[in-house]
C-alpha cells in the first residue's frame, strides 16, 4: 500500500477485518489476542463467536472499534472500503494486504507473523501450504472455464485477481481473464464465450445444485459443478485444505470429459 506501520511493542489488541485473515490470526495462535472480528468471519466457528463483531467488510462500526481501542487493525484492500480504512488509519495502526496470486498469499503469511512476533508459526505454514500446492497435479490440456460468484446480475471471475490465479493453478482457463477483476456477464456473453466447465461458487452468492440447470440452459455443452467457493478465495490458513480439495475438483472434472 506504500505505507510504513510501525509498532512501539507486539500488538495485544487486533482487530480484524478479513475473514480468511481471521482465521489465520487464529492459526498463528493470536486467539487470546484478537478482540474485534466482522460478521463474515466464520472461522474457526466457536473461538470468533466470542469476539466482538465490529460490523461487515464494507462497513465498519467505527464506534465498536473505538471502544474496542485496538493497537493493530487487520485490512485488505480488495475485501475492504478506502473511506473506512482511512478514517481508521487516522487512529490506529492499519496494516493492509493486497492480494493477487498465491505467492502474494504465502508473503502476507510471513509478514503478519512477523508484525505479531508468531514468525515461526507463519514461516511453518507457509512451507506447509507451499508443499501441498507443489504436489497439485492440474488437468491437460486447459479446459476452458468461467467461474461465477454472483446471481441476479450474474457476475464472473475475471482477470488480475487471487481466484483466477487460482483457477490458473488447477489447469483451468478462465474464459473472462481479459475482462475487469468482477465483471458483470450477460446469458449472450456466456454463450459466446463456450466454457467447457462452468463452476458455481457457494460464495459471497450461495449456488447450490438447484442452480445448475439454469446455466446448462444457457450452455448446454457445458459441464456445470458447485464448488466450495472458500477453497478457491480464502488466502489465509485455508489454503492448507486447499490442494487435497482443488485435486479432487481437478479429478472429477477430467472424469466429464
Amino acid at each position: 500500500m506504500g505505507r510504513q506501520v510501525t509498532l512501539p511493542t507486539l500488538p495485544q489488541r487486533i482487530v480484524s477485518l478479513v475473514p480468511s485473515q481471521t482465521e489465520l490470526l487464529f492459526d498463528l495462535g493470536l486467539g487470546d489476542r484478537i478482540v474485534g472480528v466482522t460478521k463474515f468471519c466464520i472461522h474457526p466457528k466457536a473461538q470468533v463467536k466470542t469476539k466482538t463483531i465490529v460490523g461487515g467488510t464494507k462497513n465498519f462500526k467505527f464506534d465498536v472499534i473505538d471502544q474496542l481501542q485496538p493497537d493493530l487493525i487487520i485490512g485488505n484492500k480488495e475485501e475492504n472500503y478506502k473511506e473506512g480504512i482511512e478514517q481508521l488509519q487516522s487512529k490506529y495502526p492499519v496494516w493492509m494486504s493486497d492480494i493477487y496470486t498465491f505467492e502474494d498469499s504465502l508473503e502476507m503469511m510471513l509478514q503478519l507473523g512477523n508484525l505479531t512476533g508468531t514468525e515461526t508459526k507463519a514461516t511453518e505454514l507457509a512451507q506447509t501450504i507451499a508443499s501441498g500446492f507443489e504436489k497439485l497435479q492440474p488437468g491437460t490440456p486447459t479446459i476452458k472455464t468461467a467461474y461465477f460468484i454472483w446471481r441476479g446480475p450474474y457476475m464472473a471471475v475475471g482477470g488480475n485477481n487471487f481466484i483466477n490465479h487460482i483457477l490458473q493453478r488447477c489447469g483451468f482457463e478462465n474464459v473472462f481473464s481479459e475482462l475487469e477483476r468482477y465483471p458483470e456477464i450477460t446469458s449472450d456473453q456466456l454463450q459466446q464465450a463456450r466454457p467447457q466447465l462452468i463452476l458455481l461458487s457457494s460464495e459471497p452468492y450461495p449456488f447450490k445444485e438447484k442452480h445448475i440447470a439454469e446455466f446448462q440452459a444457457i450452455c448446454p455443452q457445458a459441464k456445470i459443478k458447485v464448488v466450495d467457493g472458500e477453497m478457491f478465495s480464502w488466502y489465509g490458513s485455508r489454503l492448507a485444505m486447499a490442494p487435497a480439495y482443488l485435486q479432487r475438483v481437478i479429478d472429477e472434472v477430467k472424469l466429464f470429459d
